[in-house]
């Protein structure tokens, strides 16, 4: 689902390290636009969703995280990602 594909890619570009220099805000950046690309999916607005407090700590736990803790990590993203209910 979208949540846990955003969630995926805010914990890959960080963790990866695909950039010399910039893999927090590159994610962050990433996670925000693929949310917005996707917002006719959300409960909410991207920016009622998550603030900028909450991304910036998100990323910073993410980074300092170990590898074995990305399970966690990942649904702990996923928590702050609320989506629609499906129409029955």
């Amino acid at each position: 689902n979208i949540a846990s594909r955003a969630a995926h890619l805010l914990y890959f570009v960080i963790k990866n390290h695909p950039l010399a220099d910039g893999n927090k805000r590159c994610g962050s950046f990433l996670f925000l636009w693929y949310l917005r690309r996707n917002a006719n999916l959300l409960a909410l607005p991207v920016e009622q969703l998550i603030n900028d407090n909450t991304l910036v700590a998100l990323a910073l736990l993410v980074a300092e995280s170990l590898p074995d803790q990305k399970n966690l990590m990942i649904r702990l993203i996923e928590h702050f990602i609320l989506l629609k209910e499906p129409l029955a």
